[in-house]
């Protein structure tokens, strides 16, 4: 088990006070009817403060293990796990970079990101996609400049937090590409792009379900800011969802899915007090 939630943290000092108080209240009510022998008071404080341990460290274990959160913000319910998005039921959300590339040849999208992921196992036809995407009357007001010069790959590009719906996933534009393909973001572009993307899924979702994966993982470089770790992504994340003021009416919600090989970076923990 790796140590995410210190054995101090101040909010498992809470929680602890929480039951703490409950069981004091609980004893002082027994007590009140129930006369313990003297001959037994030191062997029942001892057993009373191994009790009380014993749920301190269990707490401590459980914070450490945990796998899954749900948090109410701006009374939506939004949910954090771990899973695979591909087996998620709702609209699935896929980073895209900004020209919605669709070529998996390594050199522009690689087949091991969900980007590649997604081209290789749930596109039929990618040029069919493509012409989606051109033709989106949504996304033509997002269109930026014509980049001719790419020798790979799409040459449109679009404003970040662009979104085209292709079937039950949400094409997103997500990063800039720089001359060698390679994915990045200011952390301005960055913060922006949170906010644009949640604007333009207040447009689309229509009260389905959203799933989101920790965006600005993987290849993604943040030029200004290159020691944000997944922890920091998702609390951003979830922070610009509560400052968007999208609402999520019952049934429908938000479901931030997080691979398993982030399971060790990320405090679930900690995000409660969200």
């Amino acid at each position: 088990m790796k140590i995410k939630v210190h054995i101090f943290d101040k909010e498992l000092l809470k929680t602890y006070y929480v039951w703490l108080s409950i069981i004091c209240v609980i004893t002082t009510l027994l007590f009140i009817f129930v006369t313990i022998p003297d001959q037994y008071k030191v062997c029942g404080g001892i057993a009373f403060i191994i009790v009380l341990a014993t749920i301190y460290f269990g707490l401590w274990i459980y914070a450490n293990r945990l796998k899954r959160v749900i948090l109410t913000i701006n009374n939506s319910k939004a949910e954090v796990k771990i899973g695979n998005i591909f087996e998620e039921e709702g609209l699935k959300v896929i980073a895209f970079n900004e020209y919605f590339d669709s070529l998996v040849n390594e050199k522009v999208i690689a087949s091991s990101t969900l980007n590649g992921q997604f081209i290789n196992n749930y596109v039929n036809d990618i040029n069919e996609l493509n012409k989606e995407i051109l033709e989106n009357k949504h996304l033509s007001s997002r269109k930026l400049e014509n980049n001719t010069s790419r020798r790979e790959g799409n040459t449109q590009k679009y404003a970040l937090g662009s979104i085209h719906e292709h079937n039950d996933y949400l094409l997103t534009a997500f990063t800039k590409f720089d001359e060698d393909n390679r994915a990045f973001l200011k952390m301005s572009d960055y913060i922006n792009c949170l906010l644009n993307f949640w604007n333009e899924i207040d447009i689309i979702y229509a009260n389905r379900s959203v799933i989101i994966p920790l965006l600005g993982t993987g290849i993604t470089r943040l030029k200004d800011y290159d020691t944000m770790s997944e922890q920091e992504k998702l609390e951003l994340l979830l922070w610009s969802f509560k400052v968007s003021r999208i609402k999520f009416t019952y049934p429908a919600k938000v479901t931030v899915v997080i691979h398993e090989s982030f399971q060790d970076k990320i405090n679930f923990y900690k995000l409660k007090k969200i």
